[in-house]
C-alpha cells in the first residue's frame, strides 16, 4: 500500500520554477538564429513552419517514397521531383532549399515553409519574390504527399501564404502558373478569386507544356480576407531580408 506523500511549500516552488526554466530554455534553443526559419503562420486546419534542417528531416521520407510528385507532375521548378533514385532526389531536394536560403536580397528571395497538419509534416509551401523590391510581386509553388490530398489542404495552404505575403510582406499582387491539366493548383486559384492571366509554355519532365497563368490582386485579397490566420515572427524576417514595412 502506498503511503501519503507530503511536499513543503519550498520543495514545490523549487520544482515548478525549474520546470519554468527547463520550458523558457527549451523555447529559446528552438528558436533559430536565421529569422526566416522562425516564421510561422497558423490557421484552424494547420500551419506552416520555417523550413528548419529538423522538418525537412522528418519530411525527407516522403520525398524519398515519391509522395511529393504530383499527377500531373509539376514543372520543372522543382528539378529534383523528377529524379528517379530516390538518395539523390532526397539530395537535390535539399540542396534546392539551401540554395535558395543563401540568396537573399530585397529584391529576390525565396521563402520555404513546411505543412504541418496534427503536428506531422505533410508537404511544403513556398512563397517567392522575384523584382519584389520593384513591382510588388510574388509567385506561389506546393506540394503535398499523395496521401492528404484532395481534401481542401492546397486551398488552405495558399490562404495562409496569401496572407503573409499580403498582410505580412505588403506585396501588391500575387501570381501562379499550373499545366492546364492540373486541375488541382488551378482550382485553388479559382476558388481564391485569381483572374485568369494568360498562358504561358514551360517544360514538364523536359517536355513542352502550356500552362494556365493567374494573378491575385490585391484589392481582390482584402474584399476577401481572412480574420482567422495569425503570423508569428514576421517582423524579424522583414528586417532580415531588407523588405521595409510599408503603412499603405
Amino acid at each position: 500500500m502506498f503511503k501519503d506523500c507530503h511536499i513543503s511549500g519550498s520543495v514545490l516552488v523549487a520544482a515548478i520554477n525549474l520546470a519554468a526554466a527547463k520550458a523558457t530554455q527549451s523555447s529559446v534553443t528552438a528558436m533559430s538564429p536565421y529569422p526566416p526559419l522562425n516564421v510561422r503562420i497558423v490557421t484552424p486546419r494547420l500551419e506552416l513552419h520555417g523550413a528548419t534542417d529538423d522538418l525537412l528531416e522528418r519530411l525527407a521520407p516522403l520525398v524519398h517514397a515519391g509522395k511529393a510528385n504530383d499527377d500531373p507532375p509539376p514543372y520543372d521548378d522543382p528539378f529534383w521531383a523528377y529524379e528517379p533514385d530516390p538518395d539523390l532526389r532526397v539530395n537535390k531536394w535539399l540542396q534546392g532549399i539551401w540554395r535558395g536560403r543563401g540568396t537573399v536580397t530585397p529584391d529576390r528571395w525565396r521563402l520555404h515553409f513546411v505543412v504541418m497538419v496534427d503536428g506531422e509534416p505533410v508537404g511544403m509551401q513556398d512563397l517567392i519574390g522575384d523584382e519584389f523590391e520593384t513591382f510588388g510581386t510574388v509567385e506561389t509553388f506546393s506540394w503535398l504527399s499523395s496521401d492528404v490530398r484532395s481534401r481542401g489542404i492546397g486551398t488552405e495552404i495558399r490562404s495562409a501564404i496569401l496572407h503573409l505575403a499580403f498582410e505580412g510582406l505588403n506585396a501588391a499582387e500575387a501570381c501562379s502558373e499550373a499545366g492546364l491539366t492540373n486541375a488541382g493548383s488551378n482550382g485553388v486559384s479559382e476558388r481564391l478569386g485569381y483572374e485568369r492571366n494568360g498562358t504561358a509554355w514551360a517544360t514538364c519532365d523536359g517536355k513542352p507544356d502550356l500552362g494556365q497563368r493567374w494573378r491575385l490582386l490585391r484589392s481582390t485579397w482584402e474584399a476577401n480576407r481572412r480574420d482567422d490566420i495569425l503570423m508569428h515572427g514576421i517582423e524579424e524576417c522583414r528586417s532580415a531580408f531588407g523588405i521595409a514595412r510599408s503603412d499603405s
